[in-house]
């Protein structure tokens, strides 16, 4: 009895230890973070930096001083840090080939969001992309436009009258004409100006 009394003490005084050095490591990081970012922010009042440097800097220095704080208080626990570096990078190895693997369909997602709000055309006008030296890629009417294309209609003039589907991102990466149109009109060689 007296023997499982002492092992029960030695588990719970390890316990205790855990708990109190996980607690010190915290403690000595918040107030090391606090003293850092107020440092900074006293520099930043003495030499007159912009607000939008310190910003960044305080919460870089916060998210170092506490990233820094949870690694040692998983070694605490037996997590060794060379299992988390293998972990966290091998996530951002995997995060970067997906976010490569999808940033065109991305860049089409921002480009339609921001011809819906910005406005650069509208259902109805005519739009011609035109690469350097003046020199025409596409031109039509515009006649939807959805998340990923803009479908154009070519004109009957043009021999084909084709439907074009024309990525959204290409509206920013090219320089763009645009005649506003009205619905019963179609092209001519020189689009009304409304």
């Amino acid at each position: 009895m007296k023997e499982q009394l002492l092992l029960l003490m030695d588990e719970w005084s390890a316990q205790l230890a855990l708990g109190l050095q996980v607690l010190l490591i915290l403690l000595l990081a918040y107030v090391l973070q606090r003293v850092l970012t107020r440092g900074v922010t006293r520099l930043s009042e003495r030499y007159r930096l912009p607000a939008e440097l310190i910003l960044p800097v305080r919460g870089g220095i916060r998210w170092f001083i506490m990233g820094g704080a949870l690694i040692m208080v998983l070694e605490r626990f037996g997590v060794s840090a060379t299992v988390l570096w293998t972990a966290f990078s091998g996530f951002v190895a995997v995060a970067a080939i997906a976010f490569f693997a999808i940033w065109s369909v991305l860049s089409n997602l921002l480009c339609a969001v921001l011809i819906l709000t910005v406005g650069p055309f509208r259902l109805g006008d005519v739009v011609e992309i035109v690469e350097a030296f003046d020199k025409p890629i596409v031109k039509g009417r515009v006649i939807a436009i959805n998340l990923l294309y803009t479908t154009l209609e070519e004109s009957p003039e043009s021999g084909t009258g084709a439907i074009v589907q024309v990525p959204n991102s290409l509206f920013f990466q090219k320089a763009v004409r645009r005649w506003r149109g009205t619905e019963g009109q179609f092209f001519n060689n020189t689009p009304n100006e409304k």
